[in-house]
């Protein structure tokens, strides 16, 4: 049971399809950059300066953020739809695996939760200014190594209360995305989260968003048609505390192996 968010439409004409598209690609970037300046700076500056808790107060705003970009994507490319399981969006104070296809993933994950954080790659916390969101947003580096070890210390420190609070935690294991749809090997970072915190894992598939936005490419498919899915996969249990290295071992494998015969069951059904 899926909660579909945009209708079905037909097919523009071919005529023009590559520039209709470039101009559409352009307007929703364009969102980013001058839409960020101009519409949303003046909250963030305000939640820099007053808010009693910035990190959260700027996860909000993140969210609200890609919101927009969304409703405009669908507002712009009205041949694709959006569909968002319910069981996703009832998510809370939970650890969440996805797999990772598209650049647009992390951000549409983010747009569905005021209450969440993520973890980024390391690098990006080095870039002016786009760093300094990160780091404020409370997001954590994906490696603790020099500069970031003291960072990720707080950030690990401050988890549990945020997690009991209700922020999902969401992260992309494969640490990159995945060009042939398959579930590559996955990174133990979050199933350690898990153990430390005891909290299961709760797995999502995204399916379709490589379509819309393909890996190498510029330019949206913003005439085409297609699915853009978010489903809820299932649980996974936690590793077991005093289980080593094989217990580990096996969550991470039950975990690949649910996210790719959810990916398979749904490409068959197509």
């Amino acid at each position: 049971m899926v909660n579909e968010i945009l209708p079905p439409a037909g097919r523009r004409p071919n005529g023009g399809r590559w520039a209709i598209s470039l101009l559409i690609t352009l307007i929703l970037w364009t969102y980013f950059t001058a839409g960020f300046v101009l519409l949303f700076s003046p909250f963030y500056a305000w939640a820099a300066l007053f808010a009693p808790n910035r990190a959260v107060r700027f996860r909000h705003l993140n969210s609200r953020f890609y919101q927009g970009f969304f409703r405009l994507a669908r507002g712009l490319m009205p041949g694709w739809r959006w569909r968002i399981d319910p069981r996703v969006l009832r998510l809370r104070g939970s650890l969440i695996v996805c797999n990772h296809v598209s650049y647009i993933d992390a951000i549409l994950l983010i747009s569905l939760y005021l209450r969440h954080t993520t973890i980024a790659k390391a690098r990006l916390f080095t870039i002016p200014i786009f760093g300094w969101m990160l780091r404020t947003s409370g997001y954590l580096p994906s490696r603790a190594e020099g500069h970031l070890a003291g960072l990720m210390l707080d950030r690990m420190a401050a988890l549990p209360a945020e997690l009991a609070a209700g922020t999902n935690l969401i992260v992309f294991p494969e640490g990159t995305r995945s060009r042939d749809g398959r579930v590559g090997e996955l990174h133990s970072s979050v199933f350690k989260v898990a153990r430390q915190m005891g909290r299961p894992i709760q797995l999502l598939s995204i399916q379709g968003s490589d379509r819309l936005f393909q890996p190498g490419r510029f330019v949206f498919r913003a005439l085409d048609s297609g699915t853009i899915s978010v489903d809820w996969v299932g649980e996974v249990a936690a590793p077991a505390a005093d289980g080593g290295k094989a217990a580990m071992a096996a969550v991470v494998a039950d975990t690949r192996r649910q996210l790719q015969s959810h990916l398979q069951a749904v490409a068959a059904c197509r």
